[in-house]
């Protein structure tokens, strides 16, 4: 396959890129990979997982961080990890490292899976009751919304399919 944008040497950098759901996929050589300012894989200039660890973990090699807090002043007491060396390794140096690390976790997790709190699939032989106290704890959410928009017949409407999944966990 010949590059897509000389046409005169070979295709030796396929790319896919995925922007705002649309995927653009081409094959270049290295020439004009380099021209266009792609990264290449393998190069002085290329592709490594520390880049993308620390896109991922909001922290810049150079040591200057975009959070809230610098990342030099975040710091565990109990092991003395920083958050700057936490971005390189990683993974924490002990378990205090969660509660130190606290206010830049939710915004980490939110990225790498979308959701702060885990919502995975539930057995199917075990799955009734999880289900069912799962949907109770969205309701009560859904009611508390309703509650603060002062929808007080929606929520009381809520109220009932709350009271009538909790008898059907009582009886089993």
């Amino acid at each position: 396959m010949l590059c897509q944008e000389c046409n005169k040497r070979p295709a030796t950098l396929h790319f896919t890129k995925i922007v705002n759901g649309e995927k653009t996929e081409f094959h270049i050589c290295e020439s004009c990979a380099r021209e266009k300012g792609e990264m290449i894989p393998g190069t002085a200039g290329g592709f490594s997982i520390h880049n993308l660890l620390s896109g991922i973990l909001d922290f810049d090699p150079a040591g200057k961080s975009s959070g809230a807090a610098p990342a030099k002043t975040l710091q565990c007491e109990e092991c003395g990890m920083t958050y700057a060396q936490f971005s390189k390794v990683g993974r924490f140096g002990c378990s205090s490292c969660y509660k130190y690390f606290d206010s830049r976790l939710d915004p980490l997790f939110k990225r790498v899976h979308g959701s702060t709190s885990h919502v995975g699939k539930v057995p199917a032989r075990a799955g009734g009751r999880i289900k069912v106290k799962r949907q109770i704890a969205d309701l009560k959410q859904n009611l508390q919304q309703s509650i603060a928009q002062e929808e007080f017949e929606e929520a009381a409407q809520i109220r009932d399919q709350i009271r009538e999944l909790e008898k059907e966990i009582a009886q089993e």
